[in-house]
């Protein structure tokens, strides 16, 4: 059996996720996300086992959080050496119940034996990536769309899927749902 890389995300609502994806200026070097493939990544995982995604499936689908709102605002880049390789929009600041939400996810992981991310956890909706983009390009872009908000999502769910790749980029498969309480 193989292993599989698997990822538990929060979804954008399709209306929202199309509207991120319509920002694109289509500058060279700046390729946007396809709006399904637009997620807030709570936990990725390189290669797991499948008796032991099958244990991290019942772990998860235990946990019991209640439905929440967040916002969605505000652009910013992640840099490599001072080149900006990702867009994101982000969700505001120190939101309890997604960074509850990631602790559970987390300790889903750990009980699994799947190593977490030990870096500060950074949360956001990438949606393009950058190559070689002009970085004045990317500032003007940033400058006019800093601020951009697409307002409040409510989530009542995450996700777990498995991402296989190809040369015509990731393909996403829904592996579990998990639904939050009202």
């Amino acid at each position: 059996m193989n292993p599989q890389r698997l990822f538990i995300a929060i979804d954008l609502p399709d209306q929202i996720a199309e509207a991120l994806a319509a920002l694109d200026p289509h500058y060279r070097g700046l390729i946007f996300l396809p709006p399904q493939q637009i997620h807030l990544t709570l936990a990725f995982f390189a290669a797991v086992e499948p008796p032991t995604a099958d244990v991290l499936k019942e772990k998860l689908a235990a946990i019991s959080l209640k439905a929440f709102f967040l916002p969605v605002t505000g652009l910013g880049t992640f840099s490599k050496k001072g080149v900006p390789h990702i867009l994101w929009i982000g969700v505001g600041h120190a939101h309890p119940h997604l960074f509850q939400l990631h602790k559970r996810v987390n300790e889903a992981a750990l009980a699994c034996n799947l190593p977490i991310e030990e870096r500060a956890w950074t949360p956001h909706f990438t949606i393009a990536r950058a190559r070689g983009i002009s970085p004045a390009l990317m500032k003007s872009f940033l400058k006019k769309y800093r601020d951009y908000d697409v307002g409040m999502i409510h989530v009542e769910e995450f996700r777990l899927y498995s991402s296989k790749l190809t040369v015509a980029g990731p393909i996403h498969t829904l592996e579990l749902s998990v639904a939050c309480r009202e």
